[in-house]
């Protein structure tokens, strides 16, 4: 019988601890970079998130998505590894579907975050994924913050990711209570914003979420902020002439190779 016991297994610490302390350079965590945030409003939800995906100190992805899918009325900023990112939305979308085919109710925001904070604890913080979880239910707008090893937060405004210091700053500065759909979303991006300019982990462009009773809205690239000034233009075509031709040499290949006519090939 195989063992029971879940999560990761930690045997080979000591022997790396060992190698450490003889000198061996273990292979170090890539740091990751993000800016999302969340804000309630008078109506909703307002989520946002920037767009730029890293591997290490390369921009992967200039326009990624990090806004995550979990239920029709529940959407998830997403910062950390994006493949965890991605791996743990879906899972929870999952499980919601089916509770929800199960009950005949619409998912509950609070029951997303426990599936999330339950599924993260689980793996004490070895799963990089630190989310923004917004939703409304029947019992109104709730956001929460939910960190890699399964803490959470139950806020107004919540911001995470390397860039959270900066849209934080503009959050506390801005925020009010009973605040319109179009004041919560110029704050939400002036808070993405700031992210992106003053992170070098985040940048692109600025991605929306607007969660009211009445449905869902993505608003993708809701702000372009460091588009190109050039654009190249497809295809390029240059004049005859543009290049100086050094060298010329022609070859008649006929003359090099012997053509052999045959007899065609059944393929019955």
């Amino acid at each position: 019988m195989g063992s029971e016991a879940g999560g990761f297994n930690f045997d080979l610490c000591k022997r790396n601890a060992m190698l450490e302390a003889k000198g061996v350079q273990l292979p170090k965590a890539w740091k990751t970079g993000t800016t999302i945030a969340g804000i309630v409003f008078k109506d909703g939800i307002v989520l946002g998130a920037d767009t730029r995906s890293t591997s290490g100190s390369t921009v992967a992805d200039k326009n990624c998505e990090k806004i995550h899918y979990i239920a029709p009325n529940i959407y998830c900023c997403g910062a950390g590894t994006a493949a965890d990112c991605e791996a743990v939305t879906n899972m929870v979308s999952g499980a919601l579907e089916l509770h929800k085919f199960g009950t005949g109710r619409q998912s509950r925001v609070v029951t997303a975050m426990t599936l999330l904070k339950t599924h993260l604890f689980k793996y004490q913080g070895n799963i990089s994924a630190a989310l923004v979880l917004g939703g409304v239910d029947i019992n109104g707008p709730h956001l929460f913050t939910v960190y890699p090893h399964g803490s959470t937060d139950a806020l107004p405004f919540a911001t995470m990711g390397s860039g959270s210091l900066n849209a934080m700053a503009v959050f506390e500065n801005g925020y009010k209570d009973d605040m319109d759909v179009e004041e919560a979303k110029a704050l939400v991006t002036a808070a993405i914003r700031s992210g992106i300019y003053n992170d070098l982990g985040s940048g692109s462009n600025v991605d929306l979420a607007i969660i009211t009773k009445e449905g869902t809205t993505i608003l993708r690239n809701h702000e372009f902020l460091q588009a190109k000034t050039y654009q190249r233009k497809q295809p390029m075509s240059y004049k005859p002439g543009t290049t100086t031709i050094i060298k010329e040499r022609v070859t008649n290949f006929k003359k090099l190779v012997d053509v052999i006519e045959g007899d065609a090939m059944e393929v019955a």
